[in-house]
């Protein structure tokens, strides 16, 4: 059987014993609630082909599940007593996000109104599944009594992994992560977790989000770029993850490897240069304790990585034709700035008339965006 973390979500989510945790018109209205708290239904009359009768009975069922709560009412000039705002209810679920790097492993708690409740990076001493499943599960637990967690409200967990996809559940990540090669990772850690676990590569789910709760908000085309050991590419297109016809959709490493004298524009190589300059860098942590953009090695870097990033956003701009590209991962927002700042486009005018380019935005989500993302899969999956 082909597997589906959909079916391991705990019945007590469930609208009906073998239905979904929530209707599309219900899934509708929590989204608009995660995008804008506080709306009343009145508000939320306007925005969907729903009678006033309908919405009520959906926003009293949301209610009496837990799921949203009501706030104080908004004033209005109008007849009739004014209509309650509504919110998610932050303690009716929650989820946990993991992301296994070259060389990191992340950790995000997430509640059930999208709010970051604890995030944590770790650099890993080993890679096995062994190692690093074992730390995950203590930090986990650790997280679990800190915020007194109720375990029965875990939606489920989101594992996000660096590497290309093969087939169900199975990556191809860097050589360092070997031992997790063709690993049908869903039932692995579906066991070992007990709870539903949705695997994605961290591109994905660093575009995932962005969507959710950064520039997606108010973008809803984009493309991500992660900027790590390595560099992937996460694709939003009207605010849903597009995958491509065999789900590796933004995997760009193929533009570097035919030409090798432009270099693949990722942090593997600055690490390089500045262990050159006589710096200790051993690992990303070391670089995201600051850099000193003035330091040769930095520059150089800049130098080097310019023509492949420049070639990334040609590709990204006649292929995807984004409204933004966001720079993110652990990329260093003074690296990211210097990036943006030689970045050149072709120039494209027809009449007199440009073609118009995507904005170059740098993320606010810090350097565990993959794991947060990887949060947002179980609640985004199942009722957003």
């Amino acid at each position: 059987m082909v597997y589906d973390p959909s079916r391991l979500i705990d019945r007590r989510f469930h609208r009906h014993p073998d239905g979904p945790v929530v209707s599309t018109n219900e899934r509708h209205v929590l989204r608009a609630l995660q995008r804008e708290p506080g709306l009343s239904r009145a508000d939320l009359t306007g925005q969907f082909d729903l009678t006033q009768q309908s919405l009520h009975r959906i926003v009293e069922q949301l209610a009496n599940r837990g799921m949203i709560r009501m706030g104080p009412p908004k004033s209005s000039s109008g007849r009739g007593q004014p209509s309650p705002t509504l919110f998610l209810q932050p303690s009716f679920a929650h989820s946990w996000g993991i992301s296994l790097n070259a060389e990191t492993l992340g950790i995000a708690l997430m509640d059930f109104a999208g709010n970051l409740v604890a995030d944590e990076l770790h650099v890993l001493r080993s890679h096995s599944q062994s190692a690093v499943l074992t730390l995950a599960s203590q930090r986990m637990a650790e997280l679990s009594l800190r915020h007194r967690l109720d375990r029965e409200a875990c939606l489920g967990v989101g594992f996000g992994i660096v590497g290309y996809w093969v087939e169900g559940t199975r990556f191809a990540p860097p050589l360092t992560l070997r031992d997790w090669a063709m690993v049908d990772l869903g039932p692995l850690l579906s066991g070992w977790f007990n709870r539903p676990v949705w695997v994605e590569n961290t591109a994905n789910t660093a575009a995932v989000a962005e969507a959710f709760l950064g520039a997606g908000r108010r973008i809803p085309t984009f493309a991500h770029i992660s900027m790590n050991h390595w560099l992937g590419s996460g694709l939003i297109q009207n605010g849903e993850l597009w995958s491509g016809g065999n789900n590796n959709a933004g995997e760009f490493f193929s533009l570097y490897e035919s030409e090798p004298r432009v270099r693949h524009p990722a942090l593997k190589r600055l690490m390089e240069l500045m262990h050159d300059d006589g710096l200790k860098v051993d690992t990303m942590s070391d670089i995201l304790q600051g850099v000193d953009a003035s330091r040769p090695a930095v520059t150089r870097w800049i130098t080097e990585a310019l023509p492949g990033f420049n070639r990334l956003l040609a590709a990204l701009w006649s292929v995807f034709d984004p409204q933004a590209v966001v720079l993110g991962g652990q990329l260093p927002p003074v690296l990211a700035q210097m990036l943006i700042d030689g970045a050149k486009l072709p120039i494209l005018r027809r009449y007199d008339i440009p073609r118009r380019a995507p904005k170059l935005l740098i993320s606010d989500l810090g350097p565990n965006v993959a794991a947060l993302g990887a949060a947002v899969f179980p609640l985004r999956v199942s009722a957003f």
